[in-house]
């Protein structure tokens, strides 16, 4: 689903346009710093310097402003609309997308935004709401609690307009230099970075931006993309729906007391989507809209909409006041490329999906955490440009295999307007059943997608390149590729924050794991090559004892190395985005050789 339409403002941040970060947190290496006047174009125009230009200030751009500004590197936001989205959509948050935000500092805010619909669960599929007619398709999506021997975090149903201003606020506070009603007007990528060109819509004020790097979160008809003559693949276009916000007092009282997080309405005449906003008299609609047919926008009064809904929910007299319509459009499609020498793509920019899932915003801000600390690495000089390239090569099979998913979701939930090919199907398991995907058939298979995806190739040494990328079964046991496994764990000086998931300790530095009852040498050798090789990298050693950093939480005592896929005289190696780059199942003679050829590997390193 498109990041974005064109829409009134909501939230207004607190920087405007022409103005830089109050906070500068740190000249990195390398990096382009400060403002400096010049020529210019337009009055008062200089060149404006900094390491990166995010182009696109929705879900993906404000989440990448919160990675970097977490990671300590400067940028600058330009997007051309006054504010965030307004309208109530992109409303899924998986548990992925949750934990990434878990480690940002942002989830209990987020949480706090969402309440109004934190009893909302389960999706439901029937013919009319009047009755008891239709069936769920699951009513609880982590039945039985088994998601909790995964992650730390859960599944969030928080909407694109109230989680946005959240993001906003934290990337501002992080020191993000954020310029809504600005838009990129060009660009101009050279080998040692990219010259834009920007235009506040307010003032019409031209400014000159240098930068070391371009992440291009502009939306699925991609200006940047365009530019850069980046193709796409997959089928393109899959369905079109119009949706509508409004009021009723009544339905609430005809939906009674199922709370769902959508009901796919299937009257053979009036078909549709059902999203709850607050429960009680605030809703959203999702009409199918044929443009193939010659339909057009306009075709939707006031009228025919709100006569669609009486039908579709199976209330002639139910009460509906509009007061909104938007159209778009679902599509799969993936770039050839999400690099193209300092420019990069993130969000729709890279990949359409279909909404069903929510898998389009999901994917795109987890592209943002891939690429951010990547870009700090490479920016603060304790990683080679080639780094870079890992982006694309772990990134693009995600969303390829991630796409595919999502359209095979709306064949299984019947979304309105979409007719799929024959060769298109569904999968998972019914309710109440176990599904390929892991615990919780109601899951229907979609943690393996959310949860369990793999990195085959890239900046990982020891994956098995014939992974598939989603694999079958949900596997976190400490593979190379994969997203490192959760504990809980204390730290024995009983501080703030004394109990912490492994997953907390992954952001800002590779991390090492060792076991403190062997002596192994690889908290040793860490120790060393962190100061050698100048690179972040913080070495932590679990299990009991008087060298234990970290010991399990739980009263079972889990053996941290076998959850890891090692013998305690092995080590794992954590990239700062938690996904685990190395493994040695077991001592190694050198140690020190062994992972500083590792590292320089991973690292892109001469």
């Amino acid at each position: 689903m498109h990041e974005r339409t064109d829409r009134p403002a909501g939230a207004t941040p607190g920087t405007t346009a022409g103005t830089t970060s109050g906070t500068t947190a740190g000249t990195t290496p390398g990096a382009t710093t400060g403002t400096e006047t010049g020529p210019g174009i337009g009055p008062g125009a200089g060149t404006h310097r900094v390491p990166i230009l995010i182009v696109g200030g929705s879900l993906v751009g404000l989440s990448m402003s919160v990675f970097l500004g977490r990671l300590g590197v400067r940028h600058t936001l330009v997007e051309r609309h006054a504010g965030t989205s307004i309208h109530p959509r992109g409303r899924g948050n998986n548990v992925r997308t949750m934990e990434l935000f878990r480690v940002a500092g942002t989830e209990p805010d987020i949480r706090r935004a969402a309440a109004t619909l934190a009893d909302n669960h389960g999706i439901l599929q029937t013919p009319t709401l009047v009755g008891d007619a239709g069936e769920w398709l699951f009513k609880q999506i982590d039945a039985g609690g088994g998601l909790a021997r995964f992650s730390p975090s859960s599944w969030c149903l928080c909407s694109q307009n109230d989680l946005e201003p959240e993001l906003l606020t934290h990337a501002t506070d992080l020191g993000g230099d954020l310029r809504f009603g600005t838009e990129l007007l060009s660009f101009e990528p050279d080998a040692d970075g990219v010259t834009a060109i920007v235009k506040s819509r307010e003032t019409g004020e031209h400014t000159t931006i240098r930068a070391d790097y371009l992440v291009a979160a502009d939306g699925p008809r991609s200006p940047v993309r365009e530019q850069l003559g980046i193709g796409q693949s997959g089928p393109g276009d899959l369905f079109h729906n119009i949706s509508v916000t409004f009021r009723s007092r009544r339905l609430a009282d005809v939906v009674g007391d199922r709370r769902f997080i959508v009901c796919y309405l299937t009257s053979e005449d009036a078909d549709g989507a059902l999203l709850p906003v607050d429960n009680r008299e605030n809703w959203v609609f999702h009409a199918p809209w044929h443009p193939e047919q010659g339909e057009t926008v306009e075709d939707f009064t006031d009228d025919r909409v709100a006569a669609h809904i009486r039908r579709a929910v199976g209330d002639p007299d139910l009460d509906i006041e509009i007061t909104g319509k938007a159209p778009w459009h679902a599509a799969q499609r993936v770039a050839r490329s999400y690099r193209s020498g300092r420019v990069l793509l993130a969000g729709d920019s890279a990949h359409e999906m279909s909404p069903t899932g929510a898998f389009g915003s999901n994917t795109g801000i987890q592209d943002a955490h891939n690429l951010a600390w990547k870009l700090a690495a490479v920016l603060e000089g304790w990683a080679g440009e080639g780094l870079l390239d890992t982006y694309d090569a772990e990134r693009r099979p995600v969303a390829e295999a991630t796409s595919a998913r999502a359209a095979a979701r709306s064949v299984e939930h019947s979304h309105p307007g979409f007719a799929p090919p024959p060769m298109m199907g569904g999968g998972g398991a019914p309710e109440g059943k176990p599904g390929p995907g892991g615990p919780g058939g109601p899951q229907r298979g979609i943690l393996n997608v959310a949860l369990g995806y793999r990195y085959p190739q890239g900046a990982v040494v020891g994956a098995d390149p014939a992974t598939p990328v989603v694999p079958e079964n949900l596997d976190l046991t400490g593979a190379p590729g994969s997203r490192a496994p959760h504990l809980w764990l204390h730290r024995p000086d009983g501080g703030d924050a004394a109990r912490v998931s492994t997953l907390d300790l992954y952001e800002d530095s590779l991390v090492l794991l060792s076991d403190a009852s062997q002596p192994t040498g690889w908290h040793e050798a860490a120790t060393r090559l962190a100061t050698d090789l100048r690179v972040p990298l913080k070495s932590y050693r679990l299990g009991a004892g008087p060298d234990a950093d970290l010991t399990p939480a739980d009263a079972e005592g889990t053996d941290w190395a076998r959850s890891h896929g090692i013998t305690r005289g092995g080590t794992v190696l954590i990239r700062p985005d938690g996904f685990v780059a190395w493994r040695s199942p077991g001592p190694a003679p050198h140690p020190e050789s062994m992972l500083r050829q590792v590292i320089r590997t991973i690292l892109s390193l001469p």
